[in-house]
């Protein structure tokens, strides 16, 4: 089990004796995504802490999702709760990169894979997400390495 993995364990053991029931049904849910993804393809697999935090990125984005649509609804009860799960899995992951630390990463994979054309886009975006690691969300990196690319070959 990775550290990440066995870390989330302990947390839910200690929220579940401090009787913290947002905390532990989040951690239960999120420890269950693990495991699915865990067994999830042709066969069971040791979960890295990468692949551990790529599962909790997808429920940070089902819960920022969620928020949106219980506030949309005027749900703000509901709303609160999905944004106070997201609190809890987000202290699981990396810390997300500024924008200026972003852009210099962006400018790296674009200059080192000589990318200037819009076209490029796609090649574009594998090599930045690959630099990022995880630590921007896919639609800021998105934006910014649109936005380069314009700049470049327009």
């Amino acid at each position: 089990m990775s550290d990440l993995a066995q870390r989330m364990q302990q947390d839910l053991t200690d929220a579940m004796k401090a009787r913290d029931e947002v905390r532990v049904a989040t951690l239960r849910m999120a420890i269950s995504a693990v495991r699915e993804e865990a067994v999830s393809g042709k066969q069971a697999r040791e979960l890295s802490d990468d692949d551990v935090a790529k599962v909790l990125r997808t429920q940070v984005k089902r819960r920022d999702e969620a928020a949106e649509a219980f506030q949309a609804a005027g749900r703000e009860e509901q709303a609160q709760r999905e944004l106070d799960e997201r609190a809890i899995l987000s202290a699981y992951l990396p810390e997300e990169l500024g924008d200026d630390e972003l852009e210099a990463l962006v400018d790296e994979a674009l200059t080192s894979g000589g990318f200037t054309e819009p076209s490029q886009m796609g090649q574009a975006m594998n090599a930045t997400m690959a630099a990022v690691a995880g630590r921007a969300e896919g639609k800021r990196v998105s934006a910014m390495v649109k936005a380069k690319l314009a700049d470049h070959g327009g």
